[in-house]
């Protein structure tokens, strides 16, 4: 448990220290094959994990930042990337144990917040991972005395098959192919292997990590499932070419050092490196394969959301710009139901009013889907800024869901009224609403867009144009207001419904100018 736990802390620190711009790096590095299988090695060796790096993958083509063919040769790097935790671990660095605890310690104290906290978790994570290491080392010597333990390794090596079916399930149960070799490594230090009985464990974890990406690609469209369908194929058709030269792939890890260990992690990367040799050039014609292995299928999709993967909640960077996406996505919706809400008006269009109506269940059904996701992060994982973000898109997501309900309990309510009613606007009232309606209009895109991007300059803009449209709101009503003392009909006639409309509009732009608060309160610290 203790492994376990200090791969997890190792991981979050690291992620929270470089997350944001490893995304970057990872979306702008797949130009070519040979960029993304650098990128995918690097990434994966600052994350020490290939299962964060794909199921990161699985969530970019999800949401359609990457497409599947761009993945490949990520995939193939992450494999590559894995290698250098187990590198590090057959160095018996978990000597030094309890020394990486106490400078992980110091650093998060010294640190206190921002980058430097993040890589002192990570030190202390990789600490707990030595010190586990180590008193496991400890324990297990005496067993390798026992005749029963060296039955069970000859056993091993006569079916490596059934080693690396079990393997590949602890693997699997671990999420942590670091971790499984991590543990015969240990075992090699205290002479309860021999290369033989360890090449099934070797090959057994590199199946048994993809399982994270089958994991994450759950309830996700058919490209995201397709990458990680690629990287169980890639891993398990890699152990079936190896295993009819097991025997030769052993002899040449056994010359590679004398050291046991080393010849474990060794093992482990020769394997993945072979297997990235072995694949890259044909990633094209493999892409089409698992195309066909995956056919799109046509099937009514029930709407719900599309970014919110439960499997990045492990990555608080990840999981805050999906949560960021899936609220744009909302604000989306709702500029279209805006957009097309003065059409309503002009046109008396009792089938449009129904189909806006029924969009806004979408948007409450996201903004209900975007605010659980994001209370299931854990507050100790996240740090200051994160927390702001937090906040920040929950208070971004709950006023889009109230333009949404003014959309389609106030204005949709007006204009059923004028429809139903037969009434119709004068020509200079239905003009100072179209009017009134751009203005808000151009000022909602303005508010998204700040929030999209924290723009200060446009939170700025967004609340100077809030005041102008609250003094324009004042004039369009007290020009209605001398059409009424002018007696014009259909000013009277639509009085009540044209002013509601003046003040829902209002009220709709002071929902969206809510969005500029959080960005200039963070350009004040």
């Amino acid at each position: 448990m203790l492994i376990l736990y200090g791969m997890r802390l190792a991981g979050e620190g690291l992620q929270r220290a470089a997350g944001a711009r490893l995304r970057s790096f990872l979306i702008t590095a797949t130009s070519n094959r040979f960029k993304s299988l650098g990128a995918g090695a690097a990434i994966t060796a600052l994350l020490q994990s290939s299962s964060a790096t794909t199921v990161m993958l699985v969530g970019f083509v999800g949401s359609g930042l990457l497409g599947l063919g761009e993945t490949m040769g990520v995939i193939l790097g992450a494999d590559i990337g894995t290698t250098l935790t187990v590198q590090i671990i057959a160095f018996r660095v978990y000597d030094y144990a309890i020394a990486v605890i106490g400078a992980g310690i110091l650093i998060r104290y010294i640190g206190r917040r921002g980058p430097a906290k993040d890589l002192g978790q990570a030190i202390l994570g990789f600490g707990f991972v030595f010190f586990a290491l180590k008193t496991l080392t400890e324990t297990f010597e005496p067993i390798a005395r026992n005749p029963l333990w060296t039955e069970i390794l000859l056993s091993l090596s006569r079916d490596p098959f059934a080693g690396i079916i079990v393997t590949a399930l602890l693997t699997a149960l671990l999420h942590s192919s670091a971790a499984t070799l991590g543990l015969a490594i240990t075992f090699a230090h205290a002479g309860l292997l021999t290369l033989d009985s360890a090449m099934p464990i070797v090959l057994g974890a590199n199946i048994g990590t993809s399982v994270s990406a089958i994991v994450s690609s759950f309830g996700a469209n058919i490209d995201a499932r397709r990458v990680a369908i690629a990287h169980v194929l890639f891993k398990v058709l890699g152990v079936v070419i190896v295993i009819p030269v097991l025997g030769v792939f052993t002899h040449l890890v056994g010359l590679s050092t004398p050291d046991l260990a080393r010849q474990i992690a060794n093992a482990h990367t020769f394997f993945n490196i072979a297997i990235a040799l072995l694949f890259l050039p044909f990633t094209g014609p493999f892409t089409n394969f698992v195309k066909i292995l995956l056919p799109e299928r046509e099937e009514k999709k029930r709407f719900g959301p599309k970014y919110l993967d439960p499997m990045v909640l492990a990555s608080p960077t990840l999981a805050l710009v999906q949560a960021s996406r899936e609220t744009l996505r909302a604000s989306d919706i709702v500029g279209e139901m805006l957009k097309k809400s003065i059409e309503v008006f002009e046109r008396n269009d009792l089938d449009l009013l129904e189909s806006i109506e029924e969009r806004d269940d979408d948007v409450d059904l996201l903004d209900r889907e975007v605010k659980l996701y994001l209370t299931k992060l854990s507050k100790e994982s996240l740090s200051d800024e994160q927390a702001r973000r937090e906040l920040e898109i929950m208070l971004f997501s709950d006023n889009i869901e109230n333009i949404g309900d003014v959309i389609d309990k106030n204005i949709m309510d007006l204009a059923r009224k004028k429809i139903k009613g037969g009434l119709s606007f004068s020509k200079e009232g239905m003009d100072e609403i179209r009017l009134l309606h751009q203005k808000v209009m151009e000022n909602f895109e303005t508010g998204v867009a700040a929030f999209a991007g924290g723009d200060g300059e446009l939170a700025r803009k967004l609340l100077s144009h809030k005041a102008k449209i609250s003094e324009l709101e004042r004039e369009l009503r007290q020009a209605h207001i001398n059409r009424l003392h002018k007696g014009l009909k259909e000013s009277i006639d639509t009085s009540a419904i044209h002013l509601d409309v003046l003040t829902n509009l209002k009220r709709i732009n002071s929902y969206i100018s809510n969005a500029a608060y959080p960005i200039l309160e963070k350009e004040k610290e």
